[in-house]
């Protein structure tokens, strides 16, 4: 029959109630991001936009049926773009989903190579706007308009 062992002393007992006391911590931390979802004309243009674009990969999605293409954009998190929309309309530039890239110069050649609109958040210049703690930002729209930011923060 197995036994479970316990710690002996004080110091092993503080070592075994921290350590429970982070995993009740970490669950008890609220929701966590899971994945956001996009509404699309065109499957196929949008995909096309964000694999070869912004450069994500797809990941399996459980539906199989040719409305849904999923992909990774942070280790937990996913980007769901579904196809069904009956047309594009206007997104306020103030809703946007966000990444960070290494190196913000790489990446906007990259965006100058697919010919990629993208701007500061006036749309005024193709320079990114610097925020007050450093951070370089642009901002584009994927074919059905929606906003995305690109930055280099380093967080």
């Amino acid at each position: 029959m197995n036994r479970l062992t316990l710690p002996q002393g004080r110091r092993a007992w503080g070592v075994l109630v921290g350590m429970m006391m982070m995993v009740v911590s970490a669950r008890a931390q609220g929701p966590h991001f899971s994945h956001q979802t996009i509404y699309v004309t065109d499957l196929n243009r949008a995909a096309d936009f964000y694999e070869k674009a912004l450069q994500l990969k797809k990941i399996a999605e459980p539906f199989h049926d040719g409305k849904h293409i999923w992909f990774r954009v942070s280790e937990h998190g996913q980007l769901h773009v579904v196809s069904g929309a009956k047309e594009d309309v206007a997104h306020d530039i103030n809703i946007h989903l966000a990444f960070s890239v290494a190196s913000m110069e790489a990446f906007t050649k990259h965006l100058d190579a697919m010919g990629v609109k993208y701007g500061n958040w006036a749309q005024s210049s193709k320079e990114p706007q610097v925020r007050p703690d450093k951070v370089k930002q642009i901002y584009l729209q994927d074919p059905d308009g929606y906003w995305i930011e690109v930055n280099d923060d380093k967080f």
